[in-house]
């Protein structure tokens, strides 16, 4: 008798639970964006608002004006995100399709491992040692990519619970007696029906590699191979020098700080915020299928 009456409030807590998360996300991302479109003196006098009190692009011409270095920086970033989130989705399936084999010799120990990194790593000084002197990716594109390829065993459980709950192992037995080999059952059965939870993890992939600066400022130090959040980090750290350095001339100090660091934190999320919505429809249904345990 009262259950109209508790759904109807379970409805408007959760549409206004729901309506809070998402101002708390949205608003501050529109003070970014209008900061980054106001003029300098406005922002210091007013503060942030979600309305510009005066627009200015001043901001974003600075950015331009050395379009050259963030040209470039952009290309490298788009290509190391591209084959970076490919190459690791292929190791992160494979291996997740052979720990879903509850025949595979050896099975628990490989799983062991997997889990194992989960927990431990080998610490900085070790990995940097390691990758300079056995894989030379200093000063190389490989930097960006190698150091991340296999550091999320996150990603490879998430694979290897869809593939063992979601796929029907009937299908891999009817193709292995109609002769198929396991790497053809892996294209043509196993990826086509998986979906959801490899856009899902190329998603979370391709966020770690374009938000990746640490790989930059451990293996990089020069100009030609620096990646977008590199060189606007650095652009962040030169208009701090700027504005607090005495010993500079005043007309070289007259840079747009606040709204450049606005304008800067824009094109840092503008891609990933444009190619959200794409994936978004197999995001929630690759993490929930995929997070089921056996």
């Amino acid at each position: 008798m009262h259950k109209p009456k508790e759904k109807t409030v379970y409805l408007a807590v959760s549409i206004t639970m729901l309506t809070i998360c998402a101002l708390a996300i949205i608003i501050p991302i529109m003070i970014v964006f209008m900061s980054s479109v106001s003029d300098e003196s406005t922002v210091i006098k007013y503060g942030y608002t979600l309305w510009p009190q005066k627009f200015s692009l001043e901001a974003y011409d600075y950015i331009l004006t050395r379009f050259d270095v963030v040209g470039r920086a952009y290309a490298i970033t788009i290509g190391v995100t591209f084959v970076g989130t490919l190459v690791s989705m292929l190791i992160s399936s494979c291996l997740a399709y052979a720990l879903a084999q509850r025949n595979l010799p050896g099975r628990k120990v490989f799983m062991f491992f997997v889990l194992f990194t989960m927990l431990f790593n080998g610490g900085l000084i070790p990995t940097y040692y390691f990758y300079t002197t056995v894989f030379h990716i200093k000063n190389t594109y490989f930097a960006y990519i190698v150091p991340n390829l296999l550091c999320s065993a996150f990603n490879v459980i998430l694979l290897r619970n869809y593939f063992a709950n979601s796929v029907s192992p009937a299908l891999r037995e009817s193709a292995k007696i109609d002769g198929c080999s396991e790497f053809k059952i892996f294209r043509s059965i196993i990826v086509p029906l998986s979906t959801p939870i490899l856009a899902t993890i190329g998603l979370l992939s391709a966020i770690a590699y374009w938000n990746d600066w640490q790989n930059a400022l451990y293996y990089v130090d020069n100009a030609k191979y620096a990646s977008i959040q590199q060189v606007l980090r650095n652009m962040t750290n030169n208009i701090s020098y700027l504005a607090n350095t005495s010993s500079v001339p005043s007309a070289s100090r007259q840079v747009p700080g606040l709204t450049v660091r606005m304008a800067i934190a824009v094109l840092s999320m503008a891609p990933l915020m444009i190619a959200f919505p794409f994936f978004e429809r197999y995001f929630v249904k690759g993490i929930t299928i995929g997070a089921v345990k056996e």
